[in-house]
């Protein structure tokens, strides 16, 4: 977990430093055109100003020889006849740098030249035409050529700006998640200190960052579960062997002891002490095992069925030693596997007939959303504080185990895992006389004849 974290992490600060170098780069390009397109307005206005500075030179006459530069690279100026007639010191005695001029329709034009006659470098050459009455003369201005970034410092400063944002929000990410992910390396150095002996240690719930509180709380949430279930299973064993090992050491007592007086042993009797020995430990490993799929959540065979016509075959099928009063007045459909609630209802039946005392009534009712199956039996009931504790596995209450000192202690539980599975409730409710017990199942359309 801790390699996954750090992978995350690692991940998580390249992505962000990623993003912020290319948020830099569209933000410095945008800055770089910006720069450009203001550096070329600024040589444009240094060419305009050579120009209005050179044309009332040019118009008022006479032009002197040697123009001053001022802040463009070079100027010159070009009579009818194509004779340089004034320059700036650069182009003193040299030819025209162009030979281009602006067409008809036109005042001025520029191009860009690499060099111009006389000049270094690719330079911009504006080209202007000054109307004078013998023809037109031409007036060149040579300025630099402006690249698209404009000057070299603003390339350099968007250059810098970017790698310090891209460092400065990679290093901010990076201390975030070490900070974020504390709290996670706290929760993994706990959960690889737990153990199976060790299950009531919790991982420490960070009071910031709702995610990893939340992931917190959850797995503390599952070690509260795992804790739970691990000692219902312990307890579980516990009884289990308990109970396997009375008939198990009644048995081998018997046994021996036969064995020790063969002469004196009534065999027949003794084997029939056995074989009941034997149909306690049948019963207990059945259910246990039943317990068993239960608890491994097997799947169910559910298919729809008539809860009524299923209860009524299993009344008339079974040897009953109670008078059983049936009240079920129509039918009342459920998705069930009819084995399980074949041995829900089993297991009702065997409870209410240990503690009748003469009569077992059998219902079946149901509505729209809710089947409901009630054993009820007309024995001495159940005390209202021990309604939950009956369902827990090898509880035996004093009367039951009078009445059947044999018993497993696991029918009702059996009977609870059952319904739960299905989806329904097994409860014990109030009744004016016995035990009242009430299975409700979710009910479903009689669509399908059973």
């Amino acid at each position: 977990m801790l390699w996954s974290w750090q992978s995350i992490r690692a991940r998580r600060t390249v992505a962000t430093g990623a993003v912020a170098a290319l948020v830099c780069v569209v933000v410095s390009f945008m800055f770089l055109l910006f720069a450009g397109n203001k550096e070329a307005d600024t040589s444009q206005n240094r060419v305009t100003d050579a120009w209005n500075r050179v044309v009332p030179l040019i118009r008022q006459g006479p032009l002197p020889p040697v123009l001053q530069k001022g802040e463009v690279e070079a100027i010159q100026v070009v009579d009818e006849h194509g004779r340089v007639v004034a320059a700036t010191r650069n182009l003193a005695g040299k030819p025209p740098i162009a030979t281009f001029r602006a067409t008809r329709t036109q005042v001025s034009t520029a191009r860009t030249l690499c060099p111009p006659i006389g000049l270094r470098g690719c330079m911009t050459v504006a080209s202007y035409k000054v109307f004078q009455p013998q023809g037109p003369w031409l007036l060149y201005v040579s300025v630099p050529v402006v690249p698209w970034y404009g000057q070299i410092t603003s390339l350099l400063l968007a250059a810098g700006v970017s790698v310090l944002v891209t460092t400065m929000m990679t290093a901010w990410t990076y201390r975030d998640l070490t900070k974020a992910l504390g709290p996670v390396n706290a929760i993994r150095a706990e959960l690889a200190e737990i153990t199976v002996t060790d299950l009531v240690r919790r991982v420490p719930v960070p009071a910031k960052y709702e995610e990893i509180r939340y992931l917190a709380q959850t797995v503390n949430a599952t070690l509260d579960r795992l804790d739970e279930a691990y000692t219902r299973q312990r307890r579980f064993t516990a009884d289990a062997s308990h109970d396997l090992r009375t008939p198990i050491t009644a048995i081998r007592t018997q046994l021996e002891e036969a064995l020790l007086h063969p002469h004196d042993t009534d065999w027949p009797r003794m084997a029939e002490a056995v074989l009941a020995g034997v149909d306690r430990l049948q019963r207990l490993v059945t259910d246990l095992l039943a317990l068993a799929q239960l608890d491994a959540r097997s799947s169910l065979h559910r298919d729809p069925t008539d809860l009524r016509r299923l209860v009524d075959t299993e009344l008339e099928r079974r040897t009953h030693r109670k008078r059983i009063v049936k009240e079920m007045p129509e039918s009342v459909f459920v998705n069930c596997d009819r084995l399980r609630i074949a041995r829900l209802l089993g297991n009702l039946l065997d409870n209410a007939e240990r503690h009748a005392a003469s009569q077992i009534t059998v219902r079946v009712l149901g509505d729209r959303s809710t089947a409901t199956l009630e054993v009820i039996d007309d024995g001495a009931g159940i005390a209202p504080e021990d309604r939950k504790v009956v369902f827990d596995r090898f509880t035996r209450l004093d009367a039951a185990y009078a009445r059947d000192a044999n018993g497993t202690g696991l029918g009702l539980a059996i009977a609870r895992e059952i319904a739960t599975a299905h989806g329904g409730s097994l409860t014990i409710e109030d009744s004016e006389r016995g035990a009242r017990f009430v299975l409700r199942l979710p009910a479903r359309e009689p669509q399908v004849s059973v």
